[in-house]
């Protein structure tokens, strides 16, 4: 909301951002508390005709969206920790073999991802060179990891978490999760946990590592054909 307001009441807001990218250019985030707000580039602004009208809302400016063309990719839900949950994550010590990993761990990380299915490694987008990768081993054998890389202009660090499917449910992923965000907060950064609104088993894995949902957030598909 780093831009100019074009319309704003107590349920929804919209405004522009000449600094959007484009595979950003139309934003959408839908607080848990029921407020809305958009950014999108002055140029959609333009082609939705949002200059000629002194009174929007979301269904209009949703309806304007699909006439122009615009289709949003799917929401995801988007967590953080509150301020109280911070400072009890700031002050623990995590039990279990848990440490950042680096280059060296590159047969390590390798053995991990190929015990991964290609959907899980798709859903999780865990990498060894994002900015920064904890993981959690069992029996010197890394079964859980998390890897996270800062966002432009924003002192955001996204998040993804995954464990192998024979390791889940002894609470790897909670430590993991918990461990790099304490790194995040260590390096000036808000932890940010995304996921999407059907995967229940990620969601209550953001519970369980002590996150609070904020909202739903949506961005353009890039399959648009605006």
């Amino acid at each position: 909301m780093n831009g100019d307001i074009l319309y704003s009441d107590e349920v929804f807001t919209v405004a522009i951002n000449t600094d959007l990218s484009e595979d950003r250019r139309v934003m959408v985030l839908e607080t848990f508390v029921g407020r809305v707000m958009a950014v999108l580039t002055p140029a959609l602004a333009e082609k939705l005709s949002l200059y000629q009208r002194q009174d929007h809302s979301e269904p209009t400016f949703r309806r304007k969206l699909n006439e122009a063309g615009v289709t949003l990719h799917g929401a995801d839900y988007l967590f953080y920790f509150s301020e109280a949950d911070k400072n009890v994550l700031l002050q623990e010590n995590l039990e279990g073999v848990l440490r950042r990993l680096s280059e060296q761990d590159d047969s390590v990380f390798s053995e991990f991802q190929s015990s991964a299915s290609e959907q899980d490694l798709d859903d999780a987008y865990v990498e060894l060179d994002h900015w920064a990768v904890f993981g959690s081993f069992e029996q010197n054998r890394l079964v859980s990891a998390a890897s996270m890389y800062p966002w432009e202009n924003a002192q955001v660090a996204d998040l993804g978490v995954l464990t192998l499917t024979s390791f889940r449910g002894k609470g790897h992923a909670r430590k993991v999760v918990r461990s790099i965000s304490k790194y995040a907060y260590d390096q000036g950064y808000e932890p940010q946990y995304r996921c999407q609104l059907d995967n229940l088993a990620s969601v209550s894995l953001a519970k369980a590592a002590g996150l609070t949902l904020f909202g739903k957030w949506d961005v353009i598909s890039p399959d648009s054909t605006d």
